[in-house]
Protein backbone atom coordinates (compact mmCIF):
# COMPACT_ATOMS: atom_id res chain seq x y z
CA UNK A 1 0.00 0.00 0.00
CA UNK A 2 1.30 3.49 -0.85
CA UNK A 3 2.04 6.02 1.83
CA UNK A 4 -0.27 9.03 2.07
CA UNK A 5 1.44 12.09 0.71
CA UNK A 6 3.73 10.06 -1.59
CA UNK A 7 2.96 10.36 -5.32
CA UNK A 8 2.03 6.67 -5.38
CA UNK A 9 -0.89 7.51 -3.13
CA UNK A 10 -2.56 9.12 -6.15
CA UNK A 11 -3.81 5.95 -7.81
CA UNK A 12 -6.67 5.05 -10.06
CA UNK A 13 -8.63 1.94 -10.89
CA UNK A 14 -7.67 0.04 -14.00
CA UNK A 15 -10.13 0.52 -16.82
CA UNK A 16 -11.06 -3.14 -16.67
CA UNK A 17 -12.10 -2.86 -13.03
CA UNK A 18 -14.51 0.02 -13.58
CA UNK A 19 -18.13 0.19 -14.60
CA UNK A 20 -19.44 2.93 -16.90
CA UNK A 21 -21.19 5.80 -15.15
CA UNK A 22 -24.67 4.88 -14.04
CA UNK A 23 -26.81 7.26 -16.08
CA UNK A 24 -29.97 6.02 -14.44
CA UNK A 25 -28.58 6.97 -11.07
CA UNK A 26 -27.63 10.36 -12.42
CA UNK A 27 -31.15 10.88 -13.69
CA UNK A 28 -32.57 9.75 -10.36
CA UNK A 29 -30.53 12.39 -8.58
CA UNK A 30 -31.55 14.97 -11.14
CA UNK A 31 -32.20 18.53 -10.11
CA UNK A 32 -31.96 17.84 -6.39
CA UNK A 33 -28.46 16.43 -6.75
CA UNK A 34 -27.47 19.40 -8.90
CA UNK A 35 -28.82 21.71 -6.19
CA UNK A 36 -26.78 19.79 -3.65
CA UNK A 37 -23.63 20.28 -5.74
CA UNK A 38 -24.35 24.01 -6.01
CA UNK A 39 -25.01 24.45 -2.29
CA UNK A 40 -21.93 22.42 -1.35
CA UNK A 41 -19.85 24.59 -3.69
CA UNK A 42 -21.34 27.74 -2.19
CA UNK A 43 -19.78 26.68 1.13
CA UNK A 44 -16.26 26.21 -0.23
CA UNK A 45 -15.16 29.83 0.36
CA UNK A 46 -17.39 31.81 2.82
CA UNK A 47 -15.89 30.07 5.85
CA UNK A 48 -12.52 31.48 4.76
CA UNK A 49 -13.46 34.89 3.34
CA UNK A 50 -15.85 35.70 6.20
CA UNK A 51 -13.07 35.34 8.77
CA UNK A 52 -10.63 37.31 6.61
CA UNK A 53 -13.08 40.22 6.36
CA UNK A 54 -13.20 40.72 10.16
CA UNK A 55 -9.79 39.28 11.04
CA UNK A 56 -8.51 42.53 12.52
CA UNK A 57 -11.43 42.78 14.91
CA UNK A 58 -11.17 39.09 15.82
CA UNK A 59 -7.46 39.48 16.59
CA UNK A 60 -8.00 42.59 18.69
CA UNK A 61 -10.95 41.09 20.53
CA UNK A 62 -8.99 37.96 21.43
CA UNK A 63 -5.77 39.81 22.21
CA UNK A 64 -3.97 37.66 19.65
CA UNK A 65 -0.70 38.50 17.93
CA UNK A 66 0.05 39.34 14.32
CA UNK A 67 1.84 36.00 14.09
CA UNK A 68 -1.39 34.25 15.05
CA UNK A 69 -3.22 36.17 12.32
CA UNK A 70 -0.58 35.16 9.77
CA UNK A 71 -0.96 31.50 10.75
CA UNK A 72 -4.74 31.71 10.44
CA UNK A 73 -4.49 33.17 6.94
CA UNK A 74 -2.03 30.43 5.91
CA UNK A 75 -4.23 27.58 7.11
CA UNK A 76 -6.63 27.36 4.12
CA UNK A 77 -4.17 26.47 1.35
CA UNK A 78 -2.16 24.17 3.62
CA UNK A 79 -5.30 22.30 4.69
CA UNK A 80 -6.63 22.18 1.14
CA UNK A 81 -3.40 20.48 0.13
CA UNK A 82 -2.86 18.10 3.05
CA UNK A 83 -6.43 17.05 3.81
CA UNK A 84 -7.19 16.63 0.11
CA UNK A 85 -4.76 13.71 -0.02
CA UNK A 86 -7.06 11.72 2.26
CA UNK A 87 -10.22 12.35 0.23
CA UNK A 88 -9.91 9.54 -2.35
CA UNK A 89 -8.82 7.07 0.33
CA UNK A 90 -11.89 7.79 2.43
CA UNK A 91 -14.13 7.78 -0.65
CA UNK A 92 -12.96 4.27 -1.57
CA UNK A 93 -13.68 3.00 1.93
CA UNK A 94 -16.91 4.82 2.76
CA UNK A 95 -18.38 5.99 -0.53
CA UNK A 96 -18.17 9.45 -2.03
CA UNK A 97 -21.66 10.55 -0.98
CA UNK A 98 -21.06 9.70 2.64
CA UNK A 99 -17.67 11.47 2.74
CA UNK A 100 -19.12 14.68 1.29
CA UNK A 101 -22.10 14.46 3.63
CA UNK A 102 -19.90 13.97 6.70
CA UNK A 103 -17.66 16.82 5.51
CA UNK A 104 -20.64 19.17 5.30
CA UNK A 105 -21.67 18.11 8.80
CA UNK A 106 -18.14 18.73 10.13
CA UNK A 107 -18.08 22.09 8.33
CA UNK A 108 -21.34 23.12 10.00
CA UNK A 109 -20.15 22.10 13.45
CA UNK A 110 -16.67 23.59 13.05
CA UNK A 111 -17.98 27.00 12.02
CA UNK A 112 -19.95 27.08 15.27
CA UNK A 113 -17.12 25.62 17.34
CA UNK A 114 -14.51 28.17 16.30
CA UNK A 115 -16.48 31.15 17.66
CA UNK A 116 -17.11 29.89 21.19
CA UNK A 117 -13.73 30.56 22.80
CA UNK A 118 -10.27 32.07 22.42
CA UNK A 119 -7.59 32.27 19.72
CA UNK A 120 -6.60 28.61 19.82
CA UNK A 121 -10.22 27.54 19.45
CA UNK A 122 -10.59 29.85 16.45
CA UNK A 123 -7.44 28.38 14.93
CA UNK A 124 -8.44 24.78 15.63
CA UNK A 125 -11.94 25.35 14.30
CA UNK A 126 -10.51 26.92 11.17
CA UNK A 127 -8.32 23.86 10.60
CA UNK A 128 -11.41 21.63 10.82
CA UNK A 129 -13.35 23.97 8.53
CA UNK A 130 -10.64 23.90 5.87
CA UNK A 131 -10.14 20.14 6.14
CA UNK A 132 -13.85 19.62 5.48
CA UNK A 133 -13.73 22.02 2.54
CA UNK A 134 -10.71 20.16 1.14
CA UNK A 135 -12.69 16.92 1.00
CA UNK A 136 -15.44 18.58 -1.01
CA UNK A 137 -12.92 20.38 -3.23
CA UNK A 138 -11.51 17.04 -4.37
CA UNK A 139 -14.67 14.94 -4.52
CA UNK A 140 -17.31 17.20 -6.05
CA UNK A 141 -15.62 17.14 -9.50
CA UNK A 142 -15.96 13.35 -9.31
CA UNK A 143 -19.70 13.71 -8.70
CA UNK A 144 -19.91 16.03 -11.69
CA UNK A 145 -18.05 13.56 -13.93
CA UNK A 146 -20.02 10.55 -12.74
CA UNK A 147 -23.54 11.94 -12.44
CA UNK A 148 -23.59 14.46 -15.29
CA UNK A 149 -21.26 12.90 -17.90
CA UNK A 150 -22.96 14.62 -20.82
CA UNK A 151 -23.28 17.97 -19.01
CA UNK A 152 -19.84 18.42 -17.50
CA UNK A 153 -19.56 22.03 -18.69
CA UNK A 154 -22.95 23.04 -17.32
CA UNK A 155 -22.45 21.32 -13.97
CA UNK A 156 -18.92 22.72 -13.60
CA UNK A 157 -20.21 26.20 -14.44
CA UNK A 158 -22.83 25.89 -11.70
CA UNK A 159 -20.21 24.60 -9.26
CA UNK A 160 -17.61 27.32 -9.92
CA UNK A 161 -20.21 30.11 -10.07
CA UNK A 162 -21.66 29.06 -6.73
CA UNK A 163 -18.15 28.92 -5.28
CA UNK A 164 -17.27 32.40 -6.57
CA UNK A 165 -20.58 33.86 -5.41
CA UNK A 166 -20.18 32.27 -1.98
CA UNK A 167 -16.67 33.64 -1.57
CA UNK A 168 -17.54 37.21 -2.56
CA UNK A 169 -20.73 37.16 -0.47
CA UNK A 170 -18.84 35.93 2.58
CA UNK A 171 -16.33 38.74 2.25
CA UNK A 172 -18.88 41.48 1.54
CA UNK A 173 -21.71 40.52 3.89
CA UNK A 174 -19.85 39.52 7.06
CA UNK A 175 -18.84 43.10 8.04
CA UNK A 176 -22.51 44.13 7.76
CA UNK A 177 -23.56 41.14 9.86
CA UNK A 178 -20.90 42.13 12.38
CA UNK A 179 -22.33 45.64 12.61
CA UNK A 180 -25.93 44.42 12.74
CA UNK A 181 -25.35 41.85 15.48
CA UNK A 182 -22.62 43.72 17.34
CA UNK A 183 -20.60 40.52 17.52
CA UNK A 184 -18.05 38.98 15.16
CA UNK A 185 -18.86 35.61 16.74
CA UNK A 186 -22.50 35.79 15.63
CA UNK A 187 -21.50 37.15 12.23
CA UNK A 188 -19.19 34.19 11.58
CA UNK A 189 -21.59 31.64 13.07
CA UNK A 190 -24.31 32.77 10.64
CA UNK A 191 -22.51 30.99 7.79
CA UNK A 192 -23.08 27.65 9.48
CA UNK A 193 -26.70 27.98 8.33
CA UNK A 194 -25.57 27.81 4.69
CA UNK A 195 -23.53 24.68 5.41
CA UNK A 196 -26.49 23.08 7.17
CA UNK A 197 -28.72 23.88 4.19
CA UNK A 198 -26.25 22.16 1.88
CA UNK A 199 -26.21 19.08 4.10
CA UNK A 200 -30.02 18.91 4.21
CA UNK A 201 -30.20 18.99 0.41
CA UNK A 202 -27.22 16.67 -0.13
CA UNK A 203 -28.70 13.79 1.88
CA UNK A 204 -31.94 13.35 -0.12
CA UNK A 205 -30.21 14.41 -3.35
CA UNK A 206 -27.85 11.43 -3.15
CA UNK A 207 -30.21 8.95 -1.48
CA UNK A 208 -31.18 7.30 -4.80
CA UNK A 209 -27.77 7.55 -6.43
CA UNK A 210 -25.08 4.86 -6.25
CA UNK A 211 -21.91 6.07 -4.60
CA UNK A 212 -18.54 6.26 -6.36
CA UNK A 213 -17.42 3.29 -4.28
CA UNK A 214 -20.15 1.18 -5.88
CA UNK A 215 -19.90 2.60 -9.40
CA UNK A 216 -16.15 2.75 -9.87
CA UNK A 217 -15.17 -0.38 -8.00
CA UNK A 218 -12.28 -0.78 -5.60
CA UNK A 219 -10.73 -4.03 -6.71
CA UNK A 220 -8.09 -4.75 -9.32
CA UNK A 221 -4.65 -3.34 -10.06
CA UNK A 222 -3.98 0.37 -9.75
CA UNK A 223 -1.63 2.53 -11.75
CA UNK A 224 0.11 5.47 -10.13
CA UNK A 225 -0.60 8.86 -11.67
CA UNK A 226 2.97 9.75 -10.78
CA UNK A 227 3.85 7.96 -14.03
CA UNK A 228 1.61 10.19 -16.12
CA UNK A 229 3.29 13.36 -17.49
CA UNK A 230 -0.13 14.81 -18.31
CA UNK A 231 -1.27 14.40 -14.70
CA UNK A 232 1.78 16.34 -13.52
CA UNK A 233 1.17 19.07 -16.10
CA UNK A 234 -2.45 19.50 -14.97
CA UNK A 235 -1.27 19.54 -11.35
CA UNK A 236 1.29 22.22 -12.21
CA UNK A 237 -1.34 24.31 -14.00
CA UNK A 238 -3.75 24.04 -11.09
CA UNK A 239 -1.04 24.92 -8.58
CA UNK A 240 0.33 27.93 -10.45
CA UNK A 241 -3.08 29.50 -11.16
CA UNK A 242 -4.00 28.97 -7.49
CA UNK A 243 -0.73 30.59 -6.40
CA UNK A 244 -1.46 33.68 -8.50
CA UNK A 245 -5.05 33.84 -7.22
CA UNK A 246 -4.06 33.69 -3.54
CA UNK A 247 -1.33 36.30 -4.05
CA UNK A 248 -3.88 38.62 -5.67
CA UNK A 249 -6.49 38.05 -2.97
CA UNK A 250 -3.96 38.57 -0.20
CA UNK A 251 -1.84 41.42 -1.54
CA UNK A 252 -3.62 43.42 -4.27
CA UNK A 253 -4.95 46.11 -1.89
CA UNK A 254 -1.46 46.57 -0.44
CA UNK A 255 0.02 46.99 -3.92
CA UNK A 256 -2.54 49.67 -4.73
CA UNK A 257 -2.00 51.37 -1.38
CA UNK A 258 1.75 51.32 -1.95
CA UNK A 259 1.11 53.34 -5.11
CA UNK A 260 -0.81 55.97 -3.12
CA UNK A 261 -4.39 54.73 -3.24
CA UNK A 262 -6.61 54.98 -0.16
CA UNK A 263 -7.58 51.78 1.69
CA UNK A 264 -11.30 51.98 0.90
CA UNK A 265 -10.79 52.25 -2.86
CA UNK A 266 -8.16 49.50 -2.82
CA UNK A 267 -10.55 47.19 -0.99
CA UNK A 268 -13.36 48.01 -3.43
CA UNK A 269 -11.12 47.12 -6.36
CA UNK A 270 -10.41 43.71 -4.83
CA UNK A 271 -14.16 43.24 -4.40
CA UNK A 272 -14.71 44.16 -8.05
CA UNK A 273 -12.01 41.70 -9.09
CA UNK A 274 -13.72 38.89 -7.18
CA UNK A 275 -17.19 39.89 -8.37
CA UNK A 276 -16.29 39.72 -12.06
CA UNK A 277 -15.45 36.07 -11.53
CA UNK A 278 -19.10 35.20 -10.88
CA UNK A 279 -20.43 35.70 -14.45
CA UNK A 280 -17.17 34.50 -15.99
CA UNK A 281 -17.35 31.26 -14.00
CA UNK A 282 -20.90 30.84 -15.25
CA UNK A 283 -20.19 31.12 -18.96
CA UNK A 284 -16.62 29.83 -19.31
CA UNK A 285 -16.92 26.07 -18.57
CA UNK A 286 -19.67 25.37 -21.16
CA UNK A 287 -17.71 27.30 -23.79
CA UNK A 288 -14.49 25.48 -22.91
CA UNK A 289 -16.06 22.04 -23.21
CA UNK A 290 -17.32 22.83 -26.72
CA UNK A 291 -13.81 23.32 -28.08
CA UNK A 292 -11.62 20.39 -29.01
CA UNK A 293 -8.53 22.01 -27.47
CA UNK A 294 -8.41 24.24 -24.40
CA UNK A 295 -4.89 25.57 -25.08
CA UNK A 296 -6.16 28.82 -26.59
CA UNK A 297 -8.24 29.52 -23.50
CA UNK A 298 -5.20 29.04 -21.28
CA UNK A 299 -3.18 31.50 -23.38
CA UNK A 300 -5.95 34.10 -23.46
CA UNK A 301 -6.48 34.04 -19.70
CA UNK A 302 -2.74 34.27 -19.07
CA UNK A 303 -2.44 37.27 -21.41
CA UNK A 304 -5.21 39.09 -19.55
CA UNK A 305 -3.50 38.43 -16.24
CA UNK A 306 -0.22 39.76 -17.62
CA UNK A 307 -1.95 42.92 -18.88
CA UNK A 308 -3.22 43.58 -15.36
CA UNK A 309 0.10 42.83 -13.68
CA UNK A 310 2.07 45.01 -16.10
CA UNK A 311 -0.46 47.76 -15.44
CA UNK A 312 0.22 47.46 -11.72
CA UNK A 313 3.95 47.64 -12.38
CA UNK A 314 4.07 50.67 -14.66
CA UNK A 315 0.88 52.70 -14.17
CA UNK A 316 -1.08 51.41 -11.15
CA UNK A 317 -3.17 54.57 -10.68
CA UNK A 318 -3.79 55.38 -14.35
CA UNK A 319 -6.41 52.71 -15.08
CA UNK A 320 -6.78 50.82 -11.79
CA UNK A 321 -10.23 49.45 -12.64
CA UNK A 322 -8.97 48.09 -15.96
CA UNK A 323 -6.04 46.35 -14.29
CA UNK A 324 -8.34 44.82 -11.65
CA UNK A 325 -10.83 43.60 -14.26
CA UNK A 326 -8.07 42.12 -16.42
CA UNK A 327 -6.63 40.20 -13.49
CA UNK A 328 -10.10 39.14 -12.34
CA UNK A 329 -10.97 37.68 -15.74
CA UNK A 330 -7.53 36.10 -15.97
CA UNK A 331 -8.13 34.37 -12.65
CA UNK A 332 -10.87 32.40 -14.39
CA UNK A 333 -8.05 29.98 -15.06
CA UNK A 334 -9.50 28.32 -11.93
CA UNK A 335 -12.69 26.99 -13.59
CA UNK A 336 -10.59 26.08 -16.63
CA UNK A 337 -8.31 24.02 -14.38
CA UNK A 338 -11.33 22.29 -12.85
CA UNK A 339 -12.83 21.51 -16.26
CA UNK A 340 -9.56 19.96 -17.42
CA UNK A 341 -9.81 17.31 -14.69
CA UNK A 342 -12.91 15.52 -16.08
CA UNK A 343 -12.02 16.35 -19.71
CA UNK A 344 -8.66 14.59 -19.44
CA UNK A 345 -10.04 11.46 -17.77
CA UNK A 346 -12.30 8.68 -19.04
CA UNK A 347 -14.08 7.51 -15.87
CA UNK A 348 -14.96 8.58 -12.35
CA UNK A 349 -12.07 6.69 -10.74
CA UNK A 350 -9.58 8.52 -12.94
CA UNK A 351 -11.30 11.82 -12.21
CA UNK A 352 -11.10 11.27 -8.46
CA UNK A 353 -7.41 10.39 -8.57
CA UNK A 354 -6.51 13.35 -10.79
CA UNK A 355 -8.66 15.69 -8.72
CA UNK A 356 -6.89 14.57 -5.56
CA UNK A 357 -3.44 14.87 -7.10
CA UNK A 358 -3.94 18.25 -8.77
CA UNK A 359 -5.73 19.90 -5.86
CA UNK A 360 -3.71 18.53 -2.95
CA UNK A 361 -0.31 19.15 -4.51
CA UNK A 362 -1.59 22.25 -6.28
CA UNK A 363 -2.74 23.96 -3.11
CA UNK A 364 0.54 23.07 -1.41
CA UNK A 365 2.32 24.85 -4.27
CA UNK A 366 -0.04 27.79 -3.91
CA UNK A 367 0.60 28.10 -0.16
CA UNK A 368 4.12 29.42 -0.84
CA UNK A 369 2.95 32.25 -3.09
CA UNK A 370 1.60 34.87 -0.65
CA UNK A 371 4.51 34.30 1.73
CA UNK A 372 7.20 34.69 -0.93
CA UNK A 373 5.42 37.67 -2.48
CA UNK A 374 5.60 39.46 0.87
CA UNK A 375 9.19 38.41 1.53
CA UNK A 376 10.35 39.89 -1.79
CA UNK A 377 8.68 43.15 -0.86
CA UNK A 378 10.33 43.19 2.56
CA UNK A 379 13.76 42.47 1.07
CA UNK A 380 13.56 45.03 -1.75
CA UNK A 381 11.33 47.65 -0.14
CA UNK A 382 9.12 47.81 -3.25
CA UNK A 383 6.57 45.72 -5.12
CA UNK A 384 8.45 45.57 -8.43
CA UNK A 385 10.39 42.36 -7.72
CA UNK A 386 7.26 40.66 -6.40
CA UNK A 387 5.30 41.60 -9.51
CA UNK A 388 8.11 40.46 -11.81
CA UNK A 389 7.99 37.09 -10.05
CA UNK A 390 4.25 36.89 -10.78
CA UNK A 391 4.89 37.69 -14.44
CA UNK A 392 7.32 34.76 -14.67
CA UNK A 393 4.88 32.44 -12.89
CA UNK A 394 1.99 33.41 -15.19
CA UNK A 395 4.17 32.71 -18.23
CA UNK A 396 5.04 29.27 -16.90
CA UNK A 397 1.36 28.75 -16.11
CA UNK A 398 0.52 29.52 -19.74
CA UNK A 399 2.98 26.90 -20.96
CA UNK A 400 1.46 24.29 -18.65
CA UNK A 401 -2.00 25.33 -19.82
CA UNK A 402 -1.12 24.91 -23.48
CA UNK A 403 0.16 21.38 -22.86
CA UNK A 404 -2.75 20.43 -20.58
CA UNK A 405 -5.24 21.85 -23.08
CA UNK A 406 -4.31 19.47 -25.88
CA UNK A 407 -7.14 16.96 -26.54
CA UNK A 408 -6.15 13.63 -25.03
CA UNK A 409 -6.77 11.64 -21.84
CA UNK A 410 -4.63 10.08 -19.18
Amino acid sequence: MSRAGHPDAFTRENAGATVPPNRGAAAAGGGLLLAGVALAAANMRPAVTSLASVLGEVRDSLGASSTWASVVTSVPTLCFGLAGIAAPVLARRLGINKVIGVSLAVLTAAMLLRVVDGPWTVLGGTVLVCAAIAMCNVLIPVVVKESFPTRVGMATALYTTAMAAGGSTGSALTPYLNTATGSWRLALATWAVVALAALLVWIPGTARRASTREVSGTNGPRRSLARSPLAWVITGYFGLQSLVAYVVMGWLPEVYKGAGMDSTTAGMLLGLLLLIGVPINMILPPLVTRTRSQSGWAIGLAVLTLVGVFGLMFAPLSLPVVWALAIGIGMSAFPLALVLIPLRTTNAADTGSLSAMSQSLGYLIASFGPFLFGVLHDVTGAWSASLVAIVVIVMIQAVFGVIAGRPRTI
